[in-house]
């Protein structure tokens, strides 16, 4: 693909508002939208994430309530990503998900897990003092979650297809609705955000906006 192209899919993709709900995705298209979210990179590589495909109407409408941001979007998209964010304890360094991870995913040698565990320790010890605060190391991993995000929404302009990220929801709710409708572990897990995917019913209703370059970029 060529780069008028790429830039092409970044000038139409807009946070859709609502989507035309007899529209649907085809399976090998949303196929490959969630690819680009299951490779996307993160710190240290630890995945700290999962994509719920929410699909079901009646568990959209359970869920709905507690989504300010998404009335409209929760009943015509066409699919519906809510992506979960692993907590605290799993994150740690000497966490067994992370010494797990290390061996059993990543394959490193014990050798090399053990001395990775060491950078790991001290990234979060002192680098970037996660470990002061559950909050500290949990919007660091949340951090992580948003770069699948962009992903899938560049992936899906690409191909024509209309996304919207959506953060406007009570959280608390959200998730007690979670582990009461799927058994979620809220021990275990947080919600990051929603991602609604379909195709547009309507044009966008004002042109895109952004500053411009010499606003945002600056040469040393």
């Amino acid at each position: 693909m060529n780069k008028p192209a790429i830039l092409e899919a970044f000038h139409f993709r807009h946070a859709c508002k609502e989507f035309d709900a007899e529209r649907k995705i085809a399976g090998a298209d949303f196929d490959f939208i969630l690819e680009t979210a299951r490779l996307s990179p993160c710190s240290f590589g630890l995945e700290p994430w999962k994509f719920l495909v929410i699909q079901t109407p009646t568990l959209r409408e359970k869920l709905r309530p507690h989504i300010w941001g998404g009335q409209k979007q929760l009943p015509t998209a066409s699919h519906l990503i809510l992506t979960l964010c692993r907590k605290s304890r799993d994150l740690r360094y000497d966490s067994d998900y992370v010494q797990g991870f290390m061996r059993e995913v990543q394959h490193y040698p014990e050798d090399a897990a053990q001395a990775r565990t060491q950078v790991l320790e001290k990234f979060q010890k002192h680098d970037f003092a996660l470990l002061e605060s559950e909050r500290a190391i949990n919007d660091w991993a949340g951090k992580q979650t948003y770069i699948p995000l962009a992903n899938m929404m560049t992936a899906a302009a690409l191909i024509g297809i209309d996304s919207c990220p959506i953060e406007g929801f009570e959280r608390n709710g959200l998730e007690q609705a979670l582990a009461a409708e799927i058994g979620i572990d809220l021990e275990q897990w947080s919600v990051a955000y929603l991602v609604a995917f379909g195709y547009r019913k309507n044009p966008p209703a004002r042109p895109k906006t952004r500053q411009e370059a010499s606003a945002v970029i600056e040469w040393r």
